[in-house]
């Protein structure tokens, strides 16, 4: 959000988890926080000082006599005022407290675009009364006269045989030749041309043929007329690679982790060397919409990880909570069930990198710094832009790294280019 298009808001709430969420949703919706307080422990005048242009209140209880005092700002109409319940606010979490940001921020500024960054403009067409348009109508005003004549004029010029040609007029013979026919001749070897006429050879000069307007008999069927063949061809690409390669990168995250895990993957090259593993804990499980999402800002192919499929380089993966990981001479698979953490212990060290992201769950810190001891590449997103670095903090400590996610993604990058 631009410094011009930032809304200077006040926030009114009692100190404690609602006010800790609505203060992260209003800088998620790049809002300017001009003054943060208890409503009961502020005058009029000093919310009148900092001259906000929108004033957002968590509503309880214990706030109403101090709301009835700052009434009169709160009447001004050129104030927008935003009331929420401070009980739910508390409870949001994940994608539901993604999803009240966006529908803050369209309040804020006016507009009504709460779909989530990168998304596909999904509209149905507006449905219109009466019978829909049927397909010559969409032509009556069609000019097809011009191009009708055209056509009328060009098809006197056109052969009148699709197996037969004629040779250039500079050969000083015109007589038409049915190639069919010839190529079975020529092929057999026994049959000479016919009298009084000249065929054109495949090995003829360009020189030779100048100024015609026929294509030249091409010479592979001359010599071999069975190999010319026509063929289906697979209307989508069908992988024909079979390479495994060794070891994997996955990522944890949860609470504000999928817009880290967007920018993560944006920042990745498409030819990444390794498969990337995404094991982000959703509310309701709905894994199919996350890798349509992510699906949206990298080109390399996102599929959710099935039981018994490999693991691909180059492919990102989701991982539901029902899927484990199998691995067999450091190559990654898919199984059902299964200890993550455990599985993470079988991953080969110096071929495999874990990143702890935003909402990670911080029993996997012990894991991921065993693995950093073995040589594993080891990183945890910085506080920077970071709503919840618990996980990444203690890991820290452990001695990793710490950073924003695009500059995860090219340390990934050249850490296997080496």
């Amino acid at each position: 959000m631009s410094a011009i298009d930032s809304k200077r808001v006040a926030l009114l709430a009692r100190a404690g988890t609602a006010r800790e969420q609505l203060r992260f949703a209003l800088h998620e919706a790049g809002a300017e926080i001009v003054l943060e307080d208890d409503p009961a422990a502020i005058d009029l005048q000093t919310l009148q000082d900092v001259s906000p242009q929108a004033v957002l209140v968590a509503l309880e209880p214990a706030i109403e006599d101090a709301l009835v005092r700052l009434e009169p700002l709160l009447h001004d109409a050129s104030v927008r005022v935003i009331f929420d319940e401070a009980d739910l606010a508390a409870r949001r979490e994940g994608w539901e407290a993604q999803r009240w940001a966006r529908h803050l921020s369209a309040k804020l500024h006016g507009h009504s675009d709460v779909l989530p960054p990168g998304r596909e403009e999904d509209t149905l067409p507006a449905l219109e009364p009466g019978r829909p348009r049927q397909p010559a109508q969409e032509h009556v005003d069609a000019m097809l006269d011009v191009h009708v004549d055209e056509a009328h004029e060009l098809a006197l010029d056109l052969p009148s045989d699709d197996y037969s040609f004629s040779l250039p007029a500079s050969r000083g013979n015109t007589t038409l030749v049915d190639a069919d026919q010839w190529l079975r001749q020529a092929s057999a070897g026994d049959e000479p041309a016919p009298a009084g006429q000249e065929v054109i050879n495949a090995a003829s000069s360009a020189d030779e043929v100048a100024g015609s307007t026929h294509p030249e008999t091409p010479a592979a069927a001359v010599a071999a007329p069975g190999k010319w063949e026509l063929s289906l061809e697979p209307l989508e690409p069908v992988s024909t690679s079979t390479a495994r390669c060794s070891g994997a990168v996955i990522a944890f995250a949860g609470i504000g982790g999928p817009d880290a895990v967007r920018k993560l993957l944006a920042a990745l090259p498409l030819d990444f060397v390794r498969p990337v593993l995404i094991h982000l804990q959703l509310d309701g499980g709905r894994y199919d919409n996350l890798v349509k999402q992510l699906a949206r800002v990298t080109e390399m192919p996102v599929q959710l990880a099935e039981h018994g499929k490999p693991a691909e380089p180059a492919h990102v993966y989701v991982l539901p909570n029902d899927v484990g990981l199998d691995i067999s001479n450091g190559a990654v698979s898919f199984r059902e069930g299964g200890e993550l953490r455990e599985d993470l212990l079988q991953l080969p060290p110096a071929d495999s990198a874990v990143l702890l992201l935003s909402g990670s769950d911080k029993g996997l810190v012990g894991t991921a710094a065993s693995l950093a001891g073995q040589g594993a590449l080891v990183m945890g997103q910085s506080q920077e832009g970071c709503y919840d670095p618990g996980a990444a903090l203690a890991l820290a400590a452990h001695g990793a790294s710490l950073a924003a996610p695009a500059v995860i993604a090219q340390r990934l990058a050249g850490h296997w280019s080496r």
